[in-house]
């Protein structure tokens, strides 16, 4: 059995609801995460189409269903607010299961039992630092094969807009759930909250795209390998960079 088989689990009915808490926090965790999530709409709104101008390009190209899973650069703290408002709201209105999960640094998002609550409910998986975490694997298949994710698989934000290379976590979920993968492209949100900003600042283009989803039945149908899972990001990264190319074109044709 190869390594990459070793950190898949076995397949389950269960639905994923998170590590922080008790009995009575894990089931109230739909309820409390899609109030959450929505209760945030109004910021959503008022930080990129009022305060800055975001455009959304090929949402068509998201399945509105589970096993999904979007695969983005990294820009900023706010990334997963603007790709799951952009990717799936409204129809999270009336089918929670579309509100995604997110990989989280477990040093900075589930420091205290406060935060570690809190960001469970915002759908958060913690991810341990400085080495390969089996467990937030895990977590992630079976949360995917549930509902939704979104992986940043650079795994920390850009300080000048560039992509870097993508790490095989992200792969290996994929070949797990067998999951539609979407490569994502996030291009401006780094000037609007870069790093070491607290508040976000005004008057700026955002754009975010959804490709055509990723192809790579060649690699699920064979036995899963840390090489392949490379392979996966590779190409979702690939696409990513062409996406970010091609709007930063369409900002230079339109004088931006």
């Amino acid at each position: 059995m190869t390594d990459a088989e070793n950190d898949l689990p076995e397949e389950s009915d269960r639905p994923y609801r998170g590590e922080a808490g008790g009995p009575v926090s894990r089931a109230l965790l739909p309820l409390m995460s899609y109030l959450l999530a929505n209760l945030s709409v109004p910021f959503i709104l008022l930080v990129f189409f009022v305060m800055n101008r975001t455009r959304v390009h090929g949402r068509h190209n998201v399945p509105q269903r589970r096993n999904t899973l979007l695969l983005s650069n990294h820009q900023s703290m706010i990334d997963s607010w603007l790709l799951t408002f952009s990717a799936f709201f409204p129809a999270e209105l009336v089918r929670p299961y579309l509100l995604p999960w997110h990989p989280a640094a477990q040093e900075n998002f589930f420091r205290n039992r406060f935060l570690a609550w809190l960001f469970t409910n915002f759908k958060c998986i913690p991810v341990r630092p400085g080495r390969r975490d089996v467990r937030a694997i895990h977590r992630s298949i079976q949360a995917i094969r549930g509902g939704t994710m979104i992986f940043f698989p650079e795994g920390t934000r850009t300080r000048d807009g560039s992509i870097g290379r993508g790490r095989p976590g992200a792969g290996l979920a994929a070949l797990g759930t067998n999951a539609t993968v979407v490569p994502v492209t996030i291009v401006g949100l780094d000037r609007v909250l870069p790093i070491g900003r607290k508040w976000p600042r005004m008057g700026n283009r955002v754009h975010v795209c959804f490709g055509r989803p990723i192809e790579y039945e060649d690699l699920a149908a064979e036995p899963p390998s840390r090489e392949a899972a490379q392979q996966i990001v590779d190409r979702a990264m690939t696409r990513i960079r062409r996406q970010r190319e091609a709007i930063l074109r369409l900002e230079r044709r339109s004088g931006r």
